[in-house]
């Protein structure tokens, strides 16, 4: 059985909205980082044992949440040592616009997983791109590089489109078939 850990912040619960969809079709453990950007020693154990890491993070003026990037900056000492190298990898991000510049976030958490030597996962599937596409359709916002969802910053977690959360529920069983078929083939 394949281990995946979906490590994210989350500043107002609409990261943390996406990270319980993923998780939960993907059989993942969620490791929220703390506001003030911290994860525990046992968490740092957690993920070096993981076979894939799910990162998420809000995007906050085109880029990663400062607690996320906190997280990522710390996590020299598993690059040092190699622990996440050949780990699976994918990435997801909430802004309160449609655009957001949320690839300028997709970019990070590609680099991040491509500095630790992971294997990167997108979304794998074609964005609805004709008249009667709406946004309860699975990747109505078009996300390739990974998933990318919009919530307005009026609206509470409970509000988020039905459509972004069907599309993290995919994104979770996803991942989770990429890291079966990497784990069986190991």
């Amino acid at each position: 059985m394949s281990k995946i850990v979906v490590l994210y912040h989350s500043g107002y619960g609409h990261t943390r909205k996406v990270a319980e969809a993923i998780a939960g079709t993907a059989g993942a453990q969620l490791m929220p980082i703390d506001a003030e950007g911290n994860i525990s020693e046992g968490d740092w154990a957690t993920l070096a044992g993981a076979d894939a890491i799910v990162f998420g993070t809000p995007t906050y003026m085109g880029g990663v949440s400062w607690q996320f990037k906190k997280v990522a900056d710390a996590s020299s000492k598993p690059w040092y040592a190699q622990l996440w190298k050949d780990k699976i990898a994918a990435g997801f991000t909430n802004s309160a616009t449609l655009n957001g510049d949320k690839q300028g976030t997709m970019q990070y958490l590609h680099t991040l997983s491509q500095q630790h030597g992971m294997i990167w996962v997108g979304m794998g599937t074609k964005a609805p791109n004709h008249k009667a596409a709406t946004r309860d359709d699975i990747n109505n916002l078009g996300g390739y590089a990974g998933l990318i969802t919009q919530t307005p910053s009026d609206a509470s977690a409970e509000e988020m489109v039905p459509g972004d959360l069907a599309t993290a529920r995919y994104f979770g069983e996803r991942v989770k078939a990429v890291v079966d078929r990497w784990v069986r083939s190991a």
